[in-house]
């Protein structure tokens, strides 16, 4: 038996004017993964750390990915009589439901885990395209905009998905992101049918420029252009609803210095980005002195953009 261990971050998605095409990936918090190739075929979830997660594999977004490759990898593999199967260990440290991509890390890591313990054999749009497979599973649609920052890291657009086209963006170095994670529930279904199936011409044209400017911002390491487009006139209004001081969140936010920010995927996370980690620590503060008074409960992180996404540290 050989494994792995893995560490496979936090991701954020629908950065503000780009739903579902640009997401990014965070340096904390991180799920690790241990993951052991066995000569036992099938896969097996051994334990969850530190959360409730089902152990169902019909459940588990770990469970649909690493079973998107293996039966891929049983099609290319030369030696038809070997045995091969996974044993997965997840210590999550990236609550479920926080909006910051816990499925994904979990998708993410085992695909990619075990593209290392297999010799490498799929590339990275394949391994994208397992792990987006066990998105399927947590939120009923195969979306690549948490994985696929997770895997390759940094800020990434995904221009298509048929056929899948994924750039890498540049990040800009001193661009630091505050969160803050509200313990209340809100499920990305939930979230998804409450969105128009219709917009206005003029929002669309208003949505298209600022996601061309925030392209623009980031390559130009153009701070100042990156907060202005930091705008989303079709899918926050909607969703704002959902996250309790929403609005007084982000105003305060910006008034001490934060570029901007919005709902992290399909929430209830809330994330400012910031020109440094002094300002993003300021956010910090600020975020605590909104919800303190409240009868919530909330996790706050800060993190640098993770330029790398999922690390491995041994196979043993």
């Amino acid at each position: 038996m050989k494994g792995i261990k893995i560490f496979s971050p936090a991701t954020i998605a629908n950065l503000v004017c780009g739903f579902d095409v640009i997401g990014l990936a965070l340096d904390f918090p991180k799920d690790e993964i241990y993951l052991y190739k066995t000569n036992n075929p099938g896969i097996h979830i051994h334990r969850i750390y530190k959360s409730s997660l089902p152990n169902d594999p019909m459940k588990n977004s770990a469970f649909a990915a690493l079973q998107a490759l293996l039966k891929k990898y049983q099609k290319i593999q030369i030696n038809e009589e070997e045995k091969i199967g996974f044993k997965i260990e997840l210590i999550k440290n990236i609550r479920p439901g926080s909006g910051i991509g816990s499925s994904a890390a979990s998708a993410a890591g085992v695909v990619y885990g075990a593209n290392v313990l297999l010799g490498n054999p799929f590339n990275t749009i394949q391994l994208i395209r397992f792990a987006m497979e066990g998105e399927r599973i947590a939120s009923g649609i195969a979306h690549a905009d948490n994985v696929a920052p997770a895997i390759m890291g940094g800020v990434t657009l995904i221009r298509s998905y048929n056929p899948l086209d994924i750039t890498k963006l540049h990040s800009p170095n001193q661009l630091w992101v505050s969160i803050i994670h509200p313990q209340i529930e809100v499920k990305t279904s939930d979230a998804r049918e409450i969105l128009k199936q219709k917009i206005l011409m003029t929002d669309a044209i208003k949505q298209w420029g600022n996601v061309g400017a925030l392209v623009a911002g980031l390559y130009r390491e153009d701070y100042e252009l990156i907060s202005r487009s930091l705008e989303d006139v079709i899918v926050e209004p909607i969703r704002a609803i959902l996250i309790p001081y929403f609005y007084e969140l982000q105003i305060k936010c910006k008034e001490i210095g934060a570029l901007g920010g919005g709902i992290s995927g399909s929430g209830p996370s809330v994330f400012m980005l910031s020109k440094g980690n002094y300002t993003a620590k300021k956010v910090i503060e600020v975020m605590n002195q909104v919800y303190s008074p409240l009868q919530v409960d909330y996790k706050t992180y800060i993190s640098p953009i993770n330029l790398q996404g999922i690390k491995w540290s041994e196979i043993f």
